[in-house]
């Protein structure tokens, strides 16, 4: 079973249930009209639901420095709010608020419990009277905030529900382009470069045009699969398009060639590469969920050697600490 280390104790992860969304009416930063409630839709019963909270007498808890690096990945939005909040004008200040506010919680680890609303079935609803679970409401984002859980064991063979809040500005549930990305190419676009300039750093933020084809003559195919038919493969950055500068944008070492599914993965942060070429998997994929994609952490992959160099190091250094799920 893969593990994990949270606040210096190693834990088997034993499953993880992913992507719970912090829709309007539960979180306090609201696009809609309404009152909100308190209670936390989880999925249906049938989808493993039941299964994965077996027994809620168990103890939850979140880490004091999730919701520290979540406030800095949702700055963003609260500095310069995208979507129609029913307090838009008031969310700069809020953010400064709950920066606060976190920071009046004790301790590293902070545990709560969680009790299952009586709703007709099939949906199951949770809900919790806790202070940090409260956090959560006021400090979610509708559309683009996500609640995963995982499922852990420690060594004394107790288990716990290890909970973590995301943002991702990429999020199947809205088309959301972020603020910065926009901005970017405003920039370009009033800049002084050229056209052609201009039209190459574009085209790099689709992984086309000349960043596309330099990037396949590098790599030739994907580390995984060995797909070398370049209308299977994704021109991905390594740094993400919108964090580069210009000259990042279409540099061929800040990206790799790959088949969608793996594309998606290294995206969305749940692998990375280390420099020794082994492949790091994010604990938030299951145990199960790893080995039907055929990957696992410490995986090595010979044609991934070749494809790594200095320069791509460099990118990958970022990709590791502002990318990856760890």
């Amino acid at each position: 079973m893969p593990k994990i280390s949270l606040a210096g104790k190693s834990y088997e992860v034993l499953e993880t249930l992913n992507n719970v969304t912090l829709a309007d009416s539960f979180v306090k930063n609201k696009i809609g009209s309404g009152h909100g409630e308190a209670k936390l839709y989880v999925g249906n019963e049938g989808d493993r639901v039941n299964t994965f909270f077996d027994d809620l007498r168990r103890t939850f808890f979140f880490l004091l420095d999730d919701f520290k690096k979540y406030m800095m990945d949702a700055r963003e939005e609260y500095l310069n709010p995208q979507q129609e909040y029913v307090r838009k004008e008031s969310m700069p200040q809020l953010f400064e608020s709950l920066q606060s506010r976190i920071g009046t919680c004790a301790g590293r680890i902070l545990r709560f419990s969680m009790t299952r609303v009586s709703v007709n079935p099939p949906r199951v609803y949770l809900k919790s009277d806790s202070p940090y679970y409260d956090l959560v409401r006021a400090v979610g984002l509708p559309n683009i905030s996500y609640l995963s859980f995982m499922k852990i064991k420690d060594a004394k063979n107790k288990i716990f529900y290890y909970c973590r809040i995301f943002v991702d500005y990429k999020s199947d549930i809205l088309a959301y382009d972020s603020l910065f990305a926009r901005k970017e190419e405003a920039r370009i676009q009033a800049s002084a470069l050229s056209d052609k300039k201009k039209a190459a750093l574009s085209e790099a933020r689709q992984g086309q045009g000349e960043y596309r084809r330099k990037l396949l003559d590098d790599v030739g195919c994907c580390p995984f699969t060995l797909v070398n038919d370049e209308r299977l493969l994704i021109a991905s950055h390594i740094k993400p398009w919108a964090k580069s500068t210009d000259s990042e944008k279409t540099d061929p070492k800040n990206g790799f060639a790959l088949t969608p599914t793996y594309d998606r993965l290294f995206d969305q942060g749940y692998i990375t590469f280390q420099a020794d070429g082994k492949v790091k998997v994010s604990p938030w994929i299951s145990p199960m969920n790893q080995k039907r994609l055929h990957i696992y952490d410490g995986m090595d992959l010979p044609k991934l050697h070749s494809q790594l160099d200095g320069k791509r190091e460099q990118y990958l250094q970022y990709h590791r600490t502002y990318v990856y799920k760890g």
